[in-house]
């Protein structure tokens, strides 16, 4: 049974071995940021031990319409190797005798960090929508994932791996494009209300145009809960830009029926 979502970025710097040595000891902004993440994670273990992780992958290489995507497995092993550090990270159990993946999706690299940090008994596993799937292929995506979740016995959360505009500075990775501002926070405004219209609703093509990289996993977020009758319970623990790319952190529960059960 589906109980919970948390929604978190996916900026490699949280990792601190990424930083160097004095990686562990940053303040400001990253410390924040960090901060929000494990409490989103400790917030999701709490009150599960297996989380199907929904990330986006490049464009062709994650799911099309309501089908349940790529799926990488809770054996799965990678490395942020190719930024920088050769840290490991798993989706289950420990890692240091196993094989890393140097090709894992970055998704699933967070994931696996975020595990190893709150919860590592957790088994997660990790499904990929891509990148230019349409608005209705997103949605039916996260639809087909709580009716599959809701089938099951024990309880299930998911992790939400996604990240807004990367426009928003002239110091972002994809530069300033000054429509970004006005754009991102109606995203924001949409993810901390848990407005599923509002996030079905997203302009794919302007998204696009301002780099919003997550726009596929918000509205498969948005389907998660499409069958509960009311927006979901939403606290959002972070929403900013530090580097110019939008990050938001929120635990997403869905909302109670009438008789004090969960609408699947």
């Amino acid at each position: 049974m589906f109980c919970v979502a948390s929604l978190v970025p996916s900026p490699p710097v949280l990792v601190p071995e990424l930083e160097g040595a004095a990686g562990s000891a940053v303040e400001g902004a990253v410390a924040e940021l960090r901060a929000a993440v494990s409490a989103a994670g400790r917030e999701l273990a709490a009150r599960v031990s297996r989380w199907v992780v929904v990330g986006v992958a490049e464009p062709g290489e994650g799911s099309g319409a309501g089908d349940s995507g790529r799926v990488i497995g809770a054996d799965a092993v990678g490395t942020f190797r190719g930024y920088g550090v050769d840290v490991r990270v798993g989706l289950s159990g420990p890692v240091a005798e196993r094989v890393a993946d140097v090709l894992l999706p970055l998704p699933a690299l967070i994931a696996g960090w975020l595990r190893e940090q709150v919860a590592p008994e957790t088994v997660a596993e990790c499904r990929l929508i891509s990148a230019d799937a349409t608005a209705e292929e997103s949605l039916a995506f996260g639809r087909a994932l709580r009716a599959e979740l809701d089938a099951e016995s024990e309880p299930v959360g998911v992790l939400v791996v996604a990240d807004g505009a990367a426009t928003l500075s002239l110091k972002a990775p994809r530069y300033l494009d000054e429509r970004a501002e006005g754009v991102q926070a109606d995203i924001d405004q949409a993810l901390s209300a848990g407005d599923r219209k509002a996030l079905a609703d997203l302009d794919t093509a302007l998204c696009a145009e301002i780099e919003v990289e997550g726009r596929p996993a918000y509205q498969a977020l948005a389907g998660l809960f499409a069958a509960d009758p009311a927006d979901p319970q939403v606290e959002t623990r972070y929403a900013a830009a530090p580097f110019g790319v939008a990050y938001h952190v929120s635990v997403w529960l869905p909302t109670l029926s009438a008789d004090g059960g969960v609408t699947a």
